[in-house]
């Protein structure tokens, strides 16, 4: 059986922004919960003051016997979620009223301007980042050969969704280029989830409205906005864990080299006699 092939995976600017983008994205995540837990609760429209109640609320509730417990309400309907959501102890071990826990914000107590001053900075590094990809993407053809679905891939959807469900990996010429799901999953994601939430969150902002005035409206509102930013985030989060689930399991250090240094360990094909 021949031994596995070194192939260069990943380029040197592409290694670069994608660490940019892990560093960016995990922090915007993080002050984003310290800015929602000013206010942990979704609407949908122009205004929270319309007496429609809120979509998703996360709340102390008091008990008949004196005791609080977290409760998060999600179209009307409870759930107890003491300890996680709405009710949680403290950096000291205090319980706290508040949407998401201490660990999973930035700042970890609650300081709203510190949590909005980093949200902003680091929303212009994935911005900026992101342009910076787009630009090189399109200039070294990155985004044409390597990510832009041909028709021998649209042709292989099926098997890739059936690989995908039996945990079947690509071996040989095809462990080197990205499989059909890949590519659509990354382009979702840099043509659509980051663009909307990025536009959602400057939809929240006052001084937007005055640029282009009703722009808002086509989105529902100011809450409609705060709700799908919101919504898109954690889409981004669920596409971060199934990467990283695909990344352990495919070769967690093979695919950690590759994003270090550009090297990827290709196992050879096995070849029957």
């Amino acid at each position: 059986m021949p031994g596995p092939d070194l192939h260069y995976r990943h380029t040197l600017p592409v290694r670069i922004m994608h660490w940019v983008n892990v560093i960016a994205l995990t922090i915007l995540l993080m002050s984003g919960l310290q800015i929602f837990n000013a206010h942990p609760a979704l609407y949908w429209g122009k205004s929270s003051y319309t007496g429609a109640g809120p979509i998703v609320q996360m709340t102390a509730q008091q008990k008949a016997n004196g005791d609080y417990i977290g409760v998060t309400r999600v179209f009307g309907r409870e759930f107890d979620t003491t300890g996680l959501l709405g009710l949680s102890k403290d950096a000291e071990g205090k319980w706290s009223a508040r949407g998401f826990p201490w660990w999973s914000t930035i700042p970890d107590n609650q300081w709203l301007s510190m949590g909005r001053a980093w949200h902003l900075f680091f929303a212009w590094v994935l911005v900026i980042n992101g342009l910076a990809y787009i630009l090189y993407g399109i200039g070294s053809r990155h985004l044409a050969r390597d990510l832009a679905p041909d028709r021998r891939d649209w042709r292989a959807i099926g098997q890739s969704i059936a690989d995908h469900l039996r945990f079947r990996h690509p071996v040989g010429e095809a462990a080197k280029r990205y499989n059909v799901l890949q590519k659509l999953a990354y382009l979702i994601v840099i043509f659509g989830l980051v663009p909307l939430t990025i536009l959602m969150g400057l939809a929240m902002s006052p001084w937007m409205n005055s640029v282009w005035p009703g722009w808002i409206d086509v989105f529902g509102g100011r809450q409609s906005a705060r709700t799908i930013h919101f919504i898109a985030a954690w889409l981004l989060v669920a596409f971060v864990a199934i990467h990283v689930f695909e990344v352990i399991v495919t070769g967690l250090w093979n695919n950690l080299r590759s994003m270090l240094t550009g090297r990827y360990r290709v196992p050879a094909e096995e070849r029957h006699d």
